[in-house]
């Protein structure tokens, strides 16, 4: 396995592609209402992305091995789909809840965060548990980051809130390290066991992401190749920031002003 540990004047450079990645999510949350297609919040992102802030949009085009060029900008996940949904012109209904996915590629770093968003403010009892459950466990992920800390301390944290409260950790799918690349070693996986995994070391930048399920954790892949929806179509939901490894703890790279704050504050 192949860290790529990041220098200061590196770090610099993924706060700023960071933010701009959350400054999106801030953009878009006013036009995320009723009637909107997840087609439209797509263009409404990726103009913003070009023209505002004068970043790529990473997600337009990638083609990791075995898939097809993903054809949008952002990733819009809905309902019971778990990740990678495809922006489409199905109009969002009050009380949907929705995953929006931003990678922005700014001076080539990549800052990579999603955010949940519920439609009209009007999901379900289950969903706004679910979407502040699973918000709890990226930050319970988040404060296990540390030096000398182990990548298993951040799925077990994730875990074990997750399972407490009655959901599913998703499997097949986690966090990543990121930088020049959009998806670099190691690999984070928001399940298991303290103690497991590499040692975290001050320089070390991933993605914390989890994806969990408010039925059971299997998931399967729609024929469009990308989206992934849970098997018994339980909602599901995700929350995620970059993060890097810092002398003294962690460092959330990917905060705006519009973030969500941290449930659990010191």
């Amino acid at each position: 396995m192949s860290i790529t540990i990041k220098t200061p004047e590196e770090l610099a450079l993924m706060r700023i592609a960071g933010r701009l990645a959350g400054e999106v999510l801030d953009h878009i949350q006013p036009f995320v209402v009723p009637g909107v297609t997840t087609a439209e919040l797509d263009r409404l992102c990726h103009d913003h992305m070009v023209h505002n802030q004068g970043c790529i949009p990473a997600p337009l085009n990638y083609a990791p091995p075995g898939y097809a060029p993903y054809p949008k900008s952002i990733c819009t996940s809905v309902n019971h789909q778990v990740c990678h949904g495809v922006p489409n012109d199905r109009p969002l209904k009050k009380g949907d809840i929705v995953n929006l996915d931003i990678t922005t590629i700014k001076d080539g770093w990549h800052g990579d965060t999603s955010r949940m968003f519920s439609v009209g403010d009007a999901a379900s009892i289950l969903g706004k548990r679910l979407m502040v459950i699973t918000h709890e466990c990226l930050w319970l992920g988040i404060a296990a980051v540390k030096p000398g800390a182990h990548l298993g301390d951040i799925g077990a944290a994730i875990q074990r809130h997750a399972e407490k409260n009655g959901f599913s950790v998703v499997r097949e799918f986690c966090g990543h390290g990121i930088g020049r690349k959009f998806h670099e070693e190691p690999q984070v996986l928001h399940y298991g066991k303290r103690g497991d995994g590499i040692k975290l070391e001050p320089g070390m930048i991933f993605t914390i992401e989890p994806m969990i399920n408010a039925g059971k954790a299997a998931v399967s892949e729609l024929p469009d190749g990308w989206t992934i929806v849970t098997k018994d179509r339980s909602l599901s939901a995700q929350w995620e920031h970059t993060v890097a490894v810092t002398e003294t703890g962690v460092e959330v790279l990917t905060l705006s002003a519009g973030a969500p704050p941290n449930p659990f504050p010191t």
